[in-house]
């Protein structure tokens, strides 16, 4: 009977723990960060209903001290929400550059592509965001990779008159 009651606690447990990292993951409560992976180590890998993880959602809302901690204890850095982006496809939308060289110095995949084929670059590309576009190049990605529509990256900036990031692309 013990063991049966130590089972359900672990268990409600880990609920209770993967529920509040994405909360405290998208706040940057770092310290509740932290005592839920003391709590769940695997925590930091769990998804919610829409593919969020707790490194997604830390990027997504400018957490660089979330993100470093997360990165720290070996987070899926690649992982995939339900459309297929990334932590780096994110910050790339949003345009945190620091972000973006963090988890680019940390092993992220440059070239990854989502559901939709778009790369980190085609983000950074179509919002305009220079800095990330000229880290992602000098870092490998490629300016050649096309979404499911045949655009590549400069296709996308051309369309949003993205003229310095055009300049790079070219």
């Amino acid at each position: 009977m013990k063991h049966i009651i130590f089972i359900v606690i672990l268990t409600i447990a880990s609920t209770i723990s993967a529920q509040s990292i994405f909360e405290a993951s998208r706040n940057g409560n770092l310290e509740k960060v932290k005592a839920l992976y003391v709590l769940d180590k695997k925590a930091i890998n769990a998804s919610d209903s829409k593919g969020f993880t707790p490194l997604i959602l830390s990027v997504y809302n400018n957490q660089p001290k979330v993100v470093a901690f997360l990165l720290e204890k070996k987070t899926n850095i690649d992982a995939k929400d339900a459309s297929g982006n990334t932590a780096l496809m994110g910050v790339c939308f949003k345009g945190y550059t620091n972000i973006a060289k963090t988890l680019i110095e940390n092993g992220a995949d440059v070239n990854q592509q989502n559901y939709n084929g778009a790369t980190a670059l085609i983000y950074a590309s179509t919002f305009g965001h220079t800095e990330i576009v000229e880290y992602l190049l000098a870092n490998k990605a490629d300016k050649n990779l096309k979404d499911n529509r045949g655009n590549t990256a400069l296709k996308h900036a051309t369309m949003q008159g993205n003229t310095e990031v055009i300049t790079l692309l070219k």
